[in-house]
């Protein structure tokens, strides 16, 4: 059932399946993002997502399933373009949406084309919000390459009992494992796509089976079966992250009306209510403190370890974590508008504005197909109907030219040196994500990287150490541990390990008393100690001990302060830990001709003292929004690769040409990603970028010797020289020449 065009603005929410009507008018804030950019080619058929709307025209959007790459969104655009009255499409593949502008209802008009070009349309109403997938089993998703293997070996151990009962199997291996293959091209062509991969694979199938090569028929089935279950593997697995990501948000409130509690949905939720988040609860909408000071963690949302102390008054993310208290806040963002929706419709937006990727065997198919295929009807019949020339003999040669274009070599020489590309990666200790993620890789020519938990450890550890007259450092620091026992903040963990490191003896702590955004307090040796922030301290601090916090400050470093009673007792910096290989790292990018940045959120002293010691330029104090615009620029200017590991860096890594995630970032960083280096050593990346580029040339020698092999065959066969036991050959030899050469790969990954 689908949705009536309406003129009221609606608020999108991320992952709904339900049409959704939008007024294409200049001041829809909401839908702008989804034409902005232009929408794949699709045969130049399917109307751009970036013209101009008619100014009676209504925005639809839906949810569609079964697309396991950018090419089949192509196929989806072209189908919903086809349809009368439509003005726009685009795909929004990250996020399995279809947008369509158009004059008048074309709901239903438009959910059947794009059913017929066989994928899955989820209508109005059929949900509100999106859940996650259920699991298929792997019998339901595998069972056709399943079949088709087990038949083919049955088959081959026929045809050596029996030739002829042998070929006869084969022929049912390969009918069986056409049929889908064919009903898809069928639907294809029927909805515009009339050279898609499905038609090459159908025509290539069945020219061999009429020559008879009914092995290589089946072969080309199981090949082309299998890479599409990988790549829908591969993007059911990238949308996880997404999904991650809308799991920072709860799905219900607590509101606090007249005193009372009451349990509502988020949807329910406006600017002004007043919400309740219990200590360890994560905020459901952005809002504004009310019963301050408070830690919250907002590692989720930036990346950055050590909680973060806000006053009454200060904004709070959505997805943030009350850490210690019960917290009141203001509601401040409308449904569908908090933090977390902003970096969703970011990701989708980076999405909308990167060109689609298209796999290479299905460009070209669109000239190869029709080109063999009038070049082997041609040689058929024109030697016979002008010249007299004997049927049999051209109908042979037409059979044998269609077995010359069938696809066996192409097919695998651009899949073969992927997989063996991916694989070599994969024993480095890096994850790619598929060809097109390699493909880019190779194009890079500028790394940004996150600061916290991608050139730093991420960890907190005690830097620096000052004491005063009547401590030294071991004292301080055994003092500020006994202080901080039981406590779960990174700088007190930080400072309790420390203590036990160096074997200290930590004295017993009473009436220990957390100040939320001030410090933490508690008798010790029957005197009163509290650690606190600099900023926080209750008294003024002396020029003397101000001086050397400066210092510490300046390096970058995170500054407590010690006192007892009235006096400062001692300071203690603390500072991340870089990376042992990051200096490598860089400059072995830098002799591949690529340049380094770091962006980070993080304050900009602490952000020069690690890019200075890295030589490379920085930005800092940058929200993901901020992130975001910073990598469109630098990927203007020159691809760019986004290595992070936080849900703050995902919107970035989708505007960059290519996003890398730390294998210890967060899920949805890790699912966002394009690739990730799943041993944390960025010594990986460089050598990365070395095999995509390896992979790129393998993949070029791979199409010219199977080109180069077909179009010879092609000009013997037509001057009678070959003939078809040759062509079969030709394809055979060809397939293990790109095979071999695409097995050199594995080497690098030694």
């Amino acid at each position: 059932m689908t949705a009536p065009a309406s003129s009221e603005k609606k608020t999108p929410q991320f992952g709904s399946a339900p049409l959704t009507p939008l007024p294409a008018s200049p001041g829809d804030h909401c839908g702008d993002h989804c034409c902005s950019g232009p929408a794949p080619s699709a045969e130049n058929t399917s109307p751009r997502a970036d013209t101009p709307p008619p100014p009676d025209a209504t925005r639809y959007s839906w949810q569609v399933q079964g697309m396991d790459c950018a090419a089949c969104a192509r196929k989806v655009e072209t189908a919903a373009g086809k349809v009368a009255g439509v003005s726009a499409v685009q795909v929004l593949f990250a996020t399995e949406k279809l947008v369509v502008t158009a004059s008048g209802d074309v709901s239903r008009a438009v959910e059947q084309a794009v059913r017929d070009a066989g994928y899955q349309v989820v209508a109005s109403g059929e949900q509100n919000t999106r859940q996650p997938p259920e699991e298929a089993s792997f019998w339901r998703e595998n069972r056709t390459i399943v079949i088709l293997t087990a038949m083919m070996i049955a088959s081959q151990l026929i045809s050596w009992a029996s030739p002829v009962a042998g070929n006869i199997a084969f022929i049912i291996t390969t009918l069986t494992g056409l049929y889908p293959i064919a009903r898809q091209a069928w639907r294809l062509i029927r909805s515009g796509s009339w050279f898609a991969i499905e038609t090459l694979m159908t025509v290539a199938a069945a020219g061999a089976l009429v020559i008879g090569a009914t092995h290589e028929a089946a072969m080309v089935l199981l090949l082309f079966l299998l890479g599409e279950r990988l790549e829908g593997w591969s993007a059911s697995r990238a949308r996880k992250g997404v999904s991650a990501l809308m799991a920072l948000k709860p799905e219900v409130a607590t509101r606090l009306v007249d005193g009372q509690r009451e349990s509502v949905p988020l949807a329910d939720l406006r600017p002004g209510d007043v919400i309740e988040v219990p200590a360890g609860g994560r905020l459901p909408a952005d809002g504004v403190l009310l019963n301050g000071p408070a830690s919250f963690d907002e590692s989720a949302l930036t990346g950055e370890s050590v909680p973060a102390e806000r006053q009454s008054g200060d904004p709070i993310a959505a997805g943030c974590t009350s850490v210690n208290r019960l917290v009141n806040l203001r509601v401040t963002s409308r449904p569908g508008e908090s933090a977390i929706d902003r970096i969703l419709k970011m990701i989708e937006e980076a999405d909308s504005r990167r060109a689609p990727i298209e796999r290479f065997i299905d460009r070209f198919s669109r000239i190869y197909t029709p080109i063999i295929m009038a070049i082997a009807l041609l040689a058929a019949v024109i030697p016979p109907l002008l010249l007299g020339q004997p049927w049999e003999l051209w109908i042979y040669k037409g059979l044998a030219l269609l077995l010359i274009g069938c696809p066996c070599a192409l097919v695998i020489s651009t899949p073969a040196a992927i997989t063996s590309g991916l694989a070599a990666a994969s024993r480095r200790g890096a994850l790619i994500k598929g060809g097109a993620a390699l493909e880019r890789l190779r194009q890079i020519r500028q790394v940004a990287f996150d600061k916290t938990g991608t050139l730093t450890l991420g960890q907190p550890q005690v830097s620096a150490i000052m004491a005063s007259d009547n401590l030294d450092e071991d004292q301080l620091l055994a003092l500020a541990a006994a202080v901080e026992q039981g406590t779960s903040h990174p700088l007190g963990v930080a400072i309790i390990n420390e203590a036990h490191q160096r074997g200290l003896t930590i004295p017993q702590a009473q009436s220990q008393h957390t100040r939320a955004g001030i410090g933490i307090e508690a008798e010790v040796n029957h005197q009163y100690l509290g650690l606190y922030a600099p900023s926080r301290v209750p008294q003024p601090i002396d020029s003397h001990w101000q001086q050397r916090i400066d210092t510490l400050e300046s390096q970058g470093q995170t500054v407590i302060v010690a006192i007892c009673g009235e006096q400062v007792q001692g300071i203690i910096g603390l500072s991340d830990t870089l990376r042992a290989d990051a200096r490598q790292a860089i400059a072995q990018l830098r002799e591949l001709g690529i340049e380094g940045v770091m962006l980070t959120g993080d304050n900009p002293r602490a952000a020069a003292a690690v890019a200075g010691e890295l030589g490379i330029t920085y930005q800092a104090g940058l929200l993901p929004e901020d992130k975001v615009s910073v990598a469109r620029q630098l990927n203007q200017q020159a691809p760019l690769a986004m290595v992070g590991d936080g849900i703050n860096d995902a919107p970035a890594m989708k505007t960059a040409t290519i996003g890398i995630a730390m294998g210890s970032g967060t899920d949805v960083a890790l699912e966002t990603a394009d690739a990730a280096l799943t041993r944390n050593s960025l010594l990986e990346l460089p050598a990365m970028i070395r095999l995509a580029r390896a992979t790129h040339d393998n993949i070029r020698q791979n199409i010219s010797v199977a080109l180069g092999l077909k179009a010879l065959f092609l000009i013997t066969t037509l001057l009678g020289v070959t003939g078809l036991w040759m062509a079969v050959l030709a394809d055979s030899g060809a397939t293990a020449l790109v095979t071999a050469n695409a097995l050199r790969l594995l080497r690098k990954g030694k």
